[in-house]
């Protein structure tokens, strides 16, 4: 379709199962699921990364989808080499610039999130039970949660493909049902506490505090 020397820039599944590996370990760490639930959860969110790096570097469904869809319409000459994969830079024209400004961003926003469910993760595994409202915490009620969902808008950004982008809603919402129910169970066990602090501090969003304090004051937890 797009010349007899086509250079096919994917087919290293090492790879992909060494990054699959190395991403749903680290969160595996972070979010210590227990429940049925919890694991239900963890699936979507593996499933996300499997799709993600089987199409990066395994399979590029996603690229035969379009060049099927589009022919010789379709803006790349050889849409089989890996940087063709870059559909942003593809779609968008663009070159070197900005392929370093994707990747600054994209592993910008994944080691955020990696380093918010750390620093979360710290917090709960000090608290031995308690309720936690300070650190991340104070900013948002779900801060392992909201990294996980950075580190999904990050390799969005670094390589978006039709699984992953139809993918990334569902787990949105999958999050957000198990936010809610474990926010059910806290109500029971710190009853007026911790509903004075859903009132005051959003889910997974935190809000911009302009003329306040960096960090809102709660007691010692």
């Amino acid at each position: 379709m797009h010349g007899e020397n086509v250079t096919f820039g994917y087919g290293f599944w090492s790879l992909v199962i060494v990054n699959v590996a190395i991403f749903v370990l680290l969160a595996l760490s972070f979010l210590t699921p227990v429940r049925r639930r919890e694991w239900r959860s963890f699936g979507v969110f593996t499933a996300f990364v499997v799709a993600l790096f089987t199409e990066m570097y395994g399979f590029p469904l996603t690229i035969y989808l379009l060049t099927a869809m589009l022919g010789s319409r379709y803006p790349a000459l050889n849409p089989f080499s890996h940087a063709s994969g870059h559909l942003w830079i593809t779609v968008l024209g663009g070159g070197v610039g900005m392929s370093v400004i994707i990747h600054i961003l994209s592993n910008g926003l994944m080691l955020a999130g990696l380093l918010l469910m750390g620093a979360s993760w710290h917090r709960i595994h000090r608290a031995h039970g308690a309720l936690v409202r300070n650190g991340p915490y104070a900013w948002v009620r779900h801060p392992q949660y909201s990294g996980l969902f950075l580190i999904t808008i990050g390799m969005l950004v670094q390589w978006p493909t039709i699984i992953t982008v139809v993918t990334w809603p569902i787990l949105i919402a999958v999050y957000w049902r198990l936010a809610r129910r474990e926010e059910r169970e806290a109500v029971v066990a710190f009853g007026d506490g911790y509903r004075e602090y859903q009132a005051r501090v959003p889910m997974f969003v935190p809000r911009l505090r302009i003329g306040h304090a960096a960090e809102p004051r709660w007691g010692a937890r």
